[in-house]
C-alpha cells in the first residue's frame, strides 16, 4: 500500500493459473501475489482534499461555477463582488465535501477493524498471533469457533468427526442456515499436530482470483499425488465458522483478491429520467444564457458606437477600449450576472428532498411486517420519484407472490390419486372443512406439526403397498437434506430449499424417517426397521439438469438410481414400458386443478416426478471409474460429468409424482388488481413451469376469467415461435402493420429506437415457455415478441433462467420509453433487478441476495401498491412541482436582469443588491420550496388507492416535461416584465409625501427585489394543495427573514462598520414608509399570479385531469369517508394445472457424498418403533405439515392483529367522471 493510499504494485500481466506451495513464504513471493490488507477507502489525510475537489468540479453544475468565479475576480469583466459566487459554491463544495469525508472515515474506521484482527498464523514451525494484514499466500492458519474466516482457504483439517466444518454464509449471500465442508482426507490425517502441519508442503494449482462463489478448481498434489480441489473443499472470506472447535486451513487468496472482495465491484449507477431531462435542460439553459448575453453584448456595442461617445466626458475610455473588445468584456460581465439561471442550489435542494422522501419509506409503519420485524427499507436515495412512473413490472413468482413455504398436498402413486378427501355423496371436500386428519401415533417419530387428510395413503403404507414404500423410500433417500438429532427423537431438518424439506418430512410421517447420513451411507428408519443404505454417489441438481439423482446400495446388496426432478424431463428417460402409468400420472397432475374443483384455483400446486432404476454391478463399476476420472479433470469437468449423468439416468421406471402446495402472500391479487388499475402493466417471469405459472397468475388475478383470450406460445423452432406471435397479435389487432412502427426520439442527440404502444380493443394475456422465449429473445425475433407482449394486459415467462429474466427487461427498457420495475426474493432474481430502472427485494424464505442487491426492499409483495401509488406518486409530484417552481423563480429574478440593461447602457450593472443576489436561492427562497416538496400531497393516502388512476399521468411524464419547462420559461419571462416595469413607471417621476425624490438606483433595486419576492411566495401558495403548519411557517419566516436582514444591512452601524459592502444606507427605512411603495408591491404581485389564476380556473372547468376531479371529490367530502364493509373473497374457476420446478440453486451432492453432514449424534439408533405413544416426539422440527421453513418460523398461522390493508379497508369507487 502506498504513501497515497493507493497500491503501488500492478500486476503487468493477467494471471492465468495461481501456483503456491504451503509454508514457502519465499517461493509465493516471488508470484507478487496480494496480501490480505484490505482497502475500501478512497482518500487519505494527503490526498483528499485535491482528489475530492476534482471529483466535486467532474460536475457540470460545480464547474460551470468555478468558472464564473474566475471571471469574477476580473475587474474588467466583473460587476458582482466574488462573495455572491462564492458563498453558495462554497458552501455547496463543503456539504458534499463533509459527506464524502465522513463515509470515508467509517470505511477507514471499518478497514482498519478489519485489517488488525488477529488470527494464528503458523510460522517457524509455532503459532503466532499475527494481524490479518500481515496474512500470506501460502501460510497455514489456525481459526477457532465463531472466528471470521481470514481470507479464502484451502481446508486442511478440522475437529469435527471426518474433517467437517460448519459455516455461516450471511456475509457472502444473506443466508444464515450453516452449511458444511469437509476437508480431503489426506490432508485431514495431519490434524491438530503442528509438526505435521508445519511439514506439510503441498502444491496447489488453481483458477486465478473470481468473482464466482459457488465455483472453484484446482489440484493439490501431494505425496506424488493429485486430488481434485472444489468449493466444498474452500472456505471463503466472509463467512463464519460455527460449531466447529477449531480447523486449519492453507491461505489461496488473500486481500483484494477473495472472491468477497471480488464481489465488490461497483453496481451500476442508475439515474431517474428526471435526471436524463435535466442534464438536456441544463445544456438548453446554457445555450439560452450564452443567446441573452450574445444579444446584450451586441446591444452594447450599438450603444457604445450611438451613445457612448457622449459619456466620455465623464466616463473616460481607457486606452485602447474600443467598441467591439467593450462588448466583448459585456459578454462574459452578463454570463456573471445571469448565472442564476442554472442555480448550484438546485442540485442540494434535489438531493436534500430525494433524502427526505426516502426517509418517509422507512418510516412508514404500513409497510411495516410485524411478524417478521421488517421495516420497509429505501436502499438508495436518488431513485424516489421513478417510483412514480413505473409502467412495466416484473416479478418473480416463487417466494414473491407466493409464501414460499411448502405443503406436501398430494400425490399420485402407480396410477392412483392421494390426497383428495370426499363426503358420503362422493363430493370433494376442503381440507379446511374435514377435521378428520390422519393418526399418525404409529410412528413415534413423526412430526407432529405435519398434516395429511387422506386415510387411504397411510392404509396403504401399513399394508406394505410395494409401490407406495418404494415411493416414500425414494424421498427418504434421493435428496441432499442434513440431519440433526441432539436428543433420542428430536429430528431437525436443513435442507437447501423448502421444496427438499416437505418431501422429506412426508416421508418421514409415513413410516421412511430420514435419520442419519455419512460420507458414504444414508440411514433410514423403514416402518420402525434400521436400514442402512450404501451411498455411492450423487447426481447433483443444477439449472441444466433440473433433476438429481442418489445411486445407493441396499442391505441385501441391490444396486438401485433413484431419480426425482420436473416431470417433464423425467418423462424424457422414462423406460418405454411406463408409457400407459405416465399418461395417468399426467392425469392426476391436471386434475389436481381442474375447473371442476374450484376450490383449488388459488393453490399453485408444484409437481415433482419420482423414478428409478436397478443397475447391473460391472456396468456400474465402469461408470464408477470414468466418473473418478472425470471428476478430477481440469478441462471441461462439468461438461464430461453432465455427459456420464444423462448416460445413466436413462430408461427409468415411474413411481409417481408430488404436488407441494406455494400458498399465494396475504394481499397478492388485490395489489395486481389496484396496480392494473393504474395501468401498469405486470409480467411474471418465473422458473416454475407453465402450468404452475398460469394456475398462480388466475388465483393472483394476473389472468382472469374476463380476458377475451389468452395465448400460449410454446414453439420449438423460430418460425413456429415467429408465427404464434403472429397469430395472436393478428388477434387482436387484425389490422395490425407487419413490422414495428417506431417513434423517432433522440436522447442527448442520439437516435432511440422506440416501439409504439398499439391500441387493442379488450384484454388479453400471453404465456411462453423458456426454450420458445429463448428464441424469442433472438436478435431477429426480439420486436415481434416486444410488439405481441406488449399489447397484452398480463405477461408470464415460464422455466426462465435467471440471464433470461434480465434480457427481457433490457428488451423492454431498450425499445419502450418507459420506467420499469423488477420485484423478486431470490438469488435467481438479481440479474433482473440490476438490470431494471428500479430495483424491489422481498426478504423473503431465499435468503437474503435480491434484498442486497436492491433499491428498495420489504417484506410482503402487497406493500408494493403502497411503494408506488402512495410513495412514489407523492415523490414524482413533489419533485416536478420543486423543479417547476424553481425555475420559475430563477428565471424571473433573472430576467428582470436582461431588462434592466435596456435601459442601463448595457453596462452590466445589476437590479438588485448584491447581498439580495448572494441570499435570495440561499435563504430567502430556500426553505419555503424544500417544505413544499417535503410535505405537500394533493390527496391523502386514502384517496390515492381509491383512485389508482392517479398514477397514470405520471407514466406519462405530465407533470414536468420539456412542454412544462418552456411554459415555466414563459411565465417567468411574463413575471419579469411585470416586476420591471411596474416599479419602474411607479417611480419615474415620483416624490416622497414629504416633497423629497424617491426615484433613485438604490429604491428602485429595493421596490424590485421585495415585489419579487412577495410574487414567488404567492406562486409558491398556488402552488402547494397541502398546507402544513411547518410550510406556512417556512413561507412566512422568510418573509419575515427578508425584511429583518434587509433592515440590518441597509442600517448605518453596518455601513459605518465597512462601507463599501453595505452601501444601501438607509435605503429601506426610506422607501418602505412609503404607501406607493407597498401598493406598487400589491399591483406587481396581482398582476404576476393574475394569469395563472385564470388560466387554471379556466383549465378546470373546461378541461379538468384526473387529479381536479379527484380534489373535487375531497373537498366535496370534507372528511375522510368511512371504510365500507370489506368484499367477500371471490372464489375464481380455472382449468389450468399446476407443476414444480426446482428452484435455482446447485445442490449439496457433491458435499454429501464426500462426507458432508450434520454433526454426528452422540447416541446410538434405535429403531423407534418400539416406543409407545408419542412421547418421544418433543422436538421442534422446522416445518408443519412438512410445511418446511429454512427459518424455522411458525407457518400459515392467522395472526389476529395482522394489519388490514388499505385495499381491504377502503373499497374503488367507481366513478363515471373519471
Amino acid at each position: 500500500m502506498s504513501f497515497f493510499g493507493l497500491d503501488c504494485v500492478k500486476k503487468t500481466e493477467r494471471e492465468l493459473e495461481r501456483k503456491l506451495r504451503a509454508n514457502d513464504r519465499e517461493y509465493n513471493l516471488s508470484f507478487k501475489y496480494a496480501t490480505n490488507a484490505i482497502k475500501t477507502s478512497k482518500y487519505n489525510v494527503f490526498t483528499f482534499l485535491p482528489l475530492n475537489l476534482f471529483e466535486q468540479f467532474q460536475r457540470i453544475a460545480n464547474a460551470y461555477f468555478l468558472v464564473l468565479l474566475v471571471l469574477q475576480v476580473i475587474p474588467q469583466i466583473s460587476s458582482l463582488s466574488w462573495f455572491t459566487t462564492v458563498v453558495p459554491l462554497v458552501l455547496v463544495l463543503s456539504v458534499t465535501a463533509a459527506k464524502d469525508a465522513t463515509d470515508d472515515i467509517n470505511r477507514h474506521r471499518s478497514d482498519n477493524q478489519v485489517n488488525n484482527r488477529k488470527v494464528q498464523v503458523l510460522i517457524d514451525r509455532k503459532l503466532r498471533s499475527e494481524k490479518w494484514m500481515d496474512v500470506q499466500v501460502g501460510d497455514i492458519i489456525k481459526l477457532e469457533n465463531n472466528q471470521f474466516v481470514t481470507a479464502d482457504l484451502l481446508l486442511l483439517s478440522s475437529s469435527e468427526p471426518l474433517n467437517l466444518v460448519y459455516i455461516e454464509t450471511a456475509e457472502l449471500d444473506g443466508e444464515t442456515n450453516l452449511k458444511v465442508r469437509q476437508a480431503l482426507p489426506v490432508t485431514g490425517d495431519l490434524g491438530d499436530d503442528i509438526e505435521k502441519l508445519a511439514d506439510f508442503n503441498g502444491e496447489v494449482r488453481c483458477e486465478p482470483p473470481n468473482n464466482r462463489l459457488d465455483r472453484f478448481m484446482g489440484t493439490l498434489s501431494y505425496g506424488g499425488q493429485k486430488y481434485p480441489l472444489d468449493n466444498e473443499k474452500i472456505l471463503l472470506r466472509g463467512c463464519t465458522l460455527r460449531n466447529t472447535d477449531w480447523c486449519f486451513g492453507l491461505v489461496l487468496f488473500g486481500g483484494p483478491e477473495t472472491k468477497l472482495m471480488q464481489n465488490c465491484g461497483k453496481t451500476t449507477f442508475k439515474r431517474t429520467s428526471i435526471d436524463r431531462l435535466m442534464n438536456i435542460l441544463v445544456l438548453f439553459i446554457f445555450g439560452f444564457l450564452v443567446f441573452m448575453c450574445t444579444i446584450l453584448a451586441i446591444g452594447n456595442y450599438i450603444w457604445e458606437i450611438n451613445e457612448g461617445s457622449e459619456f466620455t466626458v465623464f466616463l473616460p475610455r481607457e486606452d485602447g477600449n474600443t467598441a467591439g473588445f467593450s462588448a466583448f468584456l459585456t459578454f462574459w460581465s452578463y454570463v456573471i450576472i445571469l448565472n442564476t439561471v442554472v442555480p448550484i442550489s438546485l442540485y442540494v435542494s434535489v438531493e436534500i428532498i430525494r433524502l427526505g422522501n426516502s426517509f418517509y419509506i422507512d418510516w412508514d409503519k404500513k409497510m411495516y411486517y410485524s411478524r417478521n420485524d421488517t421495516p420497509a427499507e429505501a436502499r438508495t436515495t436518488t431513485l424516489n420519484e421513478e417510483l412514480g412512473q413505473i409502467k412495466y413490472i416484473f416479478s418473480d413468482k416463487t417466494g414473491t407472490l407466493t409464501q414460499n413455504i411448502m405443503i406436501f398436498n398430494k400425490c399420485s402413486i402407480n396410477g392412483k390419486s392421494y390426497g383428495d378427501v370426499f363426503d358420503y355423496t362422493g363430493q370433494r371436500l376442503e381440507t379446511s372443512e374435514y377435521k378428520d386428519s390422519v393418526d399418525f401415533s404409529f410412528n413415534p417419530l413423526a412430526d407432529p406439526r405435519f398434516t395429511f387428510y387422506d386415510h387411504s395413503l397411510v392404509e396403504a403404507v401399513k399394508l406394505e403397498n410395494p409401490e407406495v414404500h418404494a415411493f416414500f423410500r425414494l424421498l427418504a433417500l434421493c435428496h441432499t437434506v442434513m440431519a440433526e438429532e441432539k436428543k433420542e427423537g428430536e429430528l431437525s431438518y436443513q435442507a437447501q430449499s423448502p421444496d427438499e424439506g416437505a418431501l422429506v418430512t412426508a416421508a418421514r410421517n409415513f413410516g421412511f424417517v430420514f435419520r442419519l447420513r455419512t460420507p458414504d451411507s444414508i440411514s433410514i428408519v423403514e416402518m420402525g426397521k434400521e436400514r442402512s443404505y450404501q451411498l455411492l454417489a450423487i447426481l447433483d441438481f443444477n439449472n441444466v439438469r433440473k433433476r438429481m439423482s442418489v445411486i445407493v446400495r441396499s442391505p441385501e446388496g441391490k444396486l438401485s438410481l433413484y431419480c426425482k426432478g420436473a416431470d417433464t424431463i423425467i418423462y424424457e428417460r422414462l423406460h418405454q414400458s411406463c408409457s400407459k402409468l405416465m399418461d395417468v400420472t399426467t392425469e392426476h397432475l391436471n386434475k389436481y386443478v381442474r375447473s371442476d374443483l374450484q376450490e383449488f384455483a388459488g393453490e399453485g400446486l408444484r409437481t415433482l416426478a419420482l423414478a428409478y432404476k436397478d443397475l447391473d454391478e460391472e456396468y456400474f463399476r465402469q461408470w464408477r471409474q470414468r466418473h473418478h476420472e472425470a471428476s478430477t479433470a481440469l478441462d471441461d469437468r462439468e461438461g464430461k460429468l453432465d455427459q456420464l449423468y444423462e448416460e445413466i439416468e436413462k430408461d427409468l421406471l415411474l413411481l409417481g409424482a408430488t404436488a407441494i402446495e406455494d400458498k399465494l402472500q396475504d394481499g397478492v391479487p388485490q395489489t395486481i388488481e389496484q396496480l392494473s388499475k393504474a395501468d401498469i402493466k405486470i409480467w411474471v417471469l418465473t422458473g416454475d413451469k407453465q402450468e404452475t405459472a398460469e394456475n398462480i397468475g388466475y388465483s393472483c388475478n394476473l389472468l382472469r376469467e374476463e380476458m377475451n383470450e389468452i395465448f400460449i406460445v410454446s414453439g420449438n423452432s423460430l418460425e413456429d415461435v415467429r408465427q404464434e406471435l403472429r397469430n395472436a397479435r393478428t388477434a387482436m389487432k387484425p389490422d395490425a402493420a407487419e413490422n414495428s412502427e417506431f417513434l423517432p426520439v433522440r436522447i442527448l442527440g442520439n437516435g432511440v429506437k422506440v416501439v409504439m404502444d398499439e391500441v387493442v380493443s379488450g384484454e388479453y394475456g400471453l404465456v411462453i415457455n423458456g426454450h420458445s422465449l429463448a428464441f424469442a429473445l433472438e436478435r431477429s425475433m426480439e420486436l415481434e415478441f416486444l410488439r405481441t407482449a406488449c399489447m397484452c394486459k398480463a405477461v408470464i415467462c415460464c422455466r426462465v433462467t435467471p440471464l433470461q429474466k434480465a434480457q427481457v427487461v433490457e428488451l423492454v427498457k431498450k425499445y419502450k420509453q418507459v420506467v420499469t420495475l423488477a420485484i423478486g426474493d431470490g438469488a435467481n432474481d438479481v440479474s433482473m433487478i440490476k438490470a431494471a430502472h428500479i430495483g424491489v427485494g422481498i426478504s423473503g424464505q431465499e435468503g437474503m441476495q435480491a434484498v442486497l442487491s436492491s433499491d428498495y426492499s420489504f417484506a410482503q409483495f402487497r406493500f408494493l401498491q403502497r411503494l408506488l401509488l402512495v410513495h412514489g406518486r407523492w415523490s414524482y409530484l413533489r419533485m416536478c412541482k420543486f423543479l417547476r417552481y424553481f425555475f420559475y423563480k430563477n428565471f424571473t429574478f433573472t430576467f428582470v436582469h436582461f431588462w434592466y440593461a435596456f435601459f442601463c447602457g448595457f453596462s452590466a450593472q445589476t437590479v438588485y443588491d448584491e447581498w439580495f443576489i448572494t441570499l435570495y436561492n440561499l435563504v430567502y427562497t430556500a426553505l419555503p420550496v424544500l417544505g413544499m416538496s417535503l410535505f405537500d400531497q394533493d390527496v391523502n393516502d386514502v384517496w390515492s388507492f381509491q383512485h389508482p388512476q392517479l398514477y397514470v399521468p405520471g407514466q406519462l411524464n405530465q407533470y414536468f416535461s420539456k412542454n412544462s419547462f418552456f411554459k415555466c420559461a414563459l411565465h417567468s419571462c411574463y413575471s419579469s416584465l411585470v416586476l420591471f416595469f411596474i416599479p419602474y413607471a411607479a417611480l419615474q417621476d415620483t416624490v416622497r409625501d414629504d416633497g423629497k425624490d424617491v426615484a433613485d438606483y438604490q429604491s428602485f433595486a429595493l421596490l424590485t427585489q421585495t415585489c419579487l419576492l412577495f410574487a414567488v411566495s404567492i406562486q409558491l401558495g398556488l402552488e402547494m394543495s397541502y398546507w402544513t403548519a411547518v410550510n406556512t411557517f417556512f413561507v412566512l419566516g422568510s418573509l419575515a427573514m427578508y425584511f429583518v436582514v434587509t433592515f440590518t444591512m441597509y442600517s448605518n452601524g453596518m455601513f459605518l462598520i465597512l462601507p463599501s459592502a453595505f452601501p444601501f444606507i438607509g435605503t429601506a427605512r426610506n422607501s418602505l414608509n412609503q404607501p406607493n411603495v407597498w401598493l406598487t408591491i400589491l399591483l406587481t404581485s396581482t398582476l404576476c399570479v393574475l394569469p395563472v389564476v385564470t388560466y387554471r380556473f379556466l383549465l378546470i372547468q373546461m378541461c379538468p385531469t384526473i387529479n381536479d376531479k379527484v380534489m373535487f371529490k375531497v373537498r366535496q367530502a370534507k372528511a375522510t369517508p368511512p371504510p365500507p364493509p370489506r368484499r367477500a373473497r371471490i372464489r375464481r374457476t380455472s382449468s389450468r394445472r399446476s407443476g414444480y420446478a426446482f428452484s435455482h440453486a446447485q445442490g449439496y451432492g457433491d458435499l454429501v457424498t464426500s462426507g458432508r453432514f450434520l454433526r454426528r449424534p452422540a447416541m446410538s439408533l434405535p429403531s423407534g418403533f418400539a416406543h409407545a405413544g408419542r412421547s418421544t416426539t418433543g422436538f421442534s422440527p422446522m416445518g408443519r405439515s412438512a410445511g418446511y421453513s429454512p427459518t424455522g418460523r411458525p407457518q400459515n398461522t392467522k395472526v389476529a392483529d395482522v394489519e388490514v390493508t388499505s385495499l381491504q379497508m377502503f373499497r374503488t369507487i367507481a366513478d363515471p367522471a373519471l
